[in-house]
């Protein structure tokens, strides 16, 4: 497939902003937000970890088949580092989901060692049953799941050890666990450390594809942090999410609405829309430098009813500082 069907400029951002923000029918998207008592129980870390884990489970399952998925090989175009990188990179794909995005990179890159993550179990199963059913033993080598919820915890001290966060890949101790629920042993069925009993000294990539979004707003700055304490110095960070305006963002009614551009699905799943500068300020407030940050704008039609449709995603590439 062409790259231009991947990533272009169907149509200009600031056109489609003049249109929603000046149609009646859409007002209800731009108003300011107040929060309601049940908006602030959901803010419950407790509760919100097990409800955000257990509608991402109840999501999984409904689509189990696989057909709702497809791969984004795009990826390896809209980051072609991926592909051009050194031998034995590691990545941490935050968020797998079903693998549509593991899949691809595995594919693109025999040389790369992909860690990946969901907060839903069921997802992780998943993942494995799609990449085993590849057949290449390869890729089970160089595939390793784990459980996290990567904004209500911290990542396992195994990718990156608190003195591998100060000086990574350089200091060799023993990890402990820190205050805020970092574990030791969660690579019971995914990944052994024969050389070290330290970690791994960290990762080269993380890919935050259409994960970010599904957190609440006030979770996204803690979270950002967790993925820039495991990169490496000069590490990149890869995302792509729904962005301002898109068509799913205005399908929404109004009492879906949990937040100012943050909603909740019927399945109890929630969906953030990013402008720009929310992305910048996010990812350069964690310390990040950023590289690339557009919104992509595709037009397509739906095949069954003949409709176009204009979808709007924010890419963006942020590097760790050397």
């Amino acid at each position: 497939m062409r790259k231009a069907e991947y990533f272009s400029k169907d149509f200009d951002w600031d056109e489609l902003r003049v249109q929603v923000e000046n149609d009646p029918s859409f007002s209800y998207h731009l108003l300011p937000f107040q929060p309601n008592p049940i908006s602030i129980s959901l803010a419950d870390e407790a509760h919100y970890a097990a409800a955000g884990s257990h509608a991402w489970n109840a999501f999984h399952h409904r689509h189990a088949s696989g057909k709702f998925f497809k791969e984004r090989r795009y990826l390896l175009e809209e980051f072609p580092e991926l592909v051009n990188c050194k031998e034995n990179s590691k990545v941490l794909e935050v968020g797998c989901g079903n693998g549509s995005t593991v899949l691809p990179i595995l594919r693109g890159n025999e040389n790369i060692i992909v860690y990946a993550c969901d907060c839903s179990n069921e997802a992780l199963e998943r993942v494995k049953e799609t990449v085993y059913a590849s057949n290449k033993a390869s890729f089970e080598h160089r595939f390793h799941p784990f459980c996290c919820d990567f904004s209500v915890t911290a990542f396992p001290t195994w990718l990156a050890c608190n003195p591998c966060q100060e000086n990574i890949a350089q200091t060799q101790q023993v990890c402990f666990s820190d205050g805020r629920g970092k574990s030791e042993k969660n690579l019971n069925d995914s990944y052994s450390l024969s050389e070290s009993r330290c970690c791994i000294g960290g990762v080269d990539f993380v890919t935050l594809i259409f994960t970010l979004s599904a957190l609440p707003l006030h979770r996204m700055p803690e979270s950002i942090k967790e993925c820039f304490s495991v990169l490496e110095p000069g590490g990149l960070l890869f995302f792509r999410d729904y962005g301002l305006y898109d068509m799913s963002m205005l399908r929404f009614e109004m009492d879906k609405r949990v937040g100012f551009r943050e909603y909740m699905r019927s399945d109890g799943t929630r969906s953030y829309f990013f402008c720009l500068d929310t992305v910048r300020n996010l990812f350069v407030g964690a310390g990040f430098t950023e590289l690339e940050l557009e919104y992509c704008c595709v037009k397509s039609v739906n095949r069954r009813n003949g409709k176009s449709m204009r979808r709007v995603w924010v890419h963006g590439k942020f590097q760790k500082p050397v």
